[in-house]
């Protein structure tokens, strides 16, 4: 793996018509974040190779939004990113990227924020970016780094979603 994203996933709805946290679905600004976030990763040329995407409502919905800007990707669910700590993403991570340049992750805080913030701090990234994202990594964010051939990460991009 040369690149991997973290992309949480889009602004959801507080409820699902079944009850279930699984279940909940994106509200509208959700969606049009989703969208927007997989246009600009691609504008600025981050193109995954794999995407790894929690078997949640929300994260499904996140994917097939931010996806049409990224036609190429292999779309891989996975049931276990629901709920996973920051070590269960990155040895996901780590195993689809022994066969994929560009690995995206689209799942669920708190785990995608505190692999943020580890490899941040493994990447000897500038205290007050590790602080940002400590504080900061809100539905429809995505952190972007880039992965040496030791597999030492380094900083390369924090965005957030334009809030109306």
């Amino acid at each position: 793996m040369q690149r991997l994203i973290l992309l949480r996933h889009g602004k959801a709805e507080p409820d699902s018509a079944s009850g279930e946290d699984f279940d909940r679905r994106l509200a509208p600004r959700g969606v049009l974040e989703s969208a927007a976030v997989g246009a600009s990763l691609a504008d600025m040329g981050f193109r995954p190779d794999v995407a790894l995407v929690s078997s949640a409502a929300r994260t499904q919905e996140t994917w097939a939004q931010a996806a049409a800007a990224f036609p190429n990707a292999e779309t891989r669910v996975v049931g276990e990113l629901y709920h996973a700590d920051a070590g269960q993403v990155r040895q996901a991570a780590e195993e689809a990227g022994r066969d994929a340049g560009t690995v995206i992750v689209v799942g669920h805080n708190p785990g995608l924020q505190e692999l943020a913030v580890q490899l941040l701090i493994e990447g000897s990234a500038p205290r007050e970016l590790i602080h940002q994202a400590q504080r900061k990594f809100p539905p429809g964010a995505a952190a972007v780094f880039l992965i040496d051939a030791n597999g030492r990460p380094s900083f390369d991009g924090l965005f957030y979603p334009d809030r109306p």
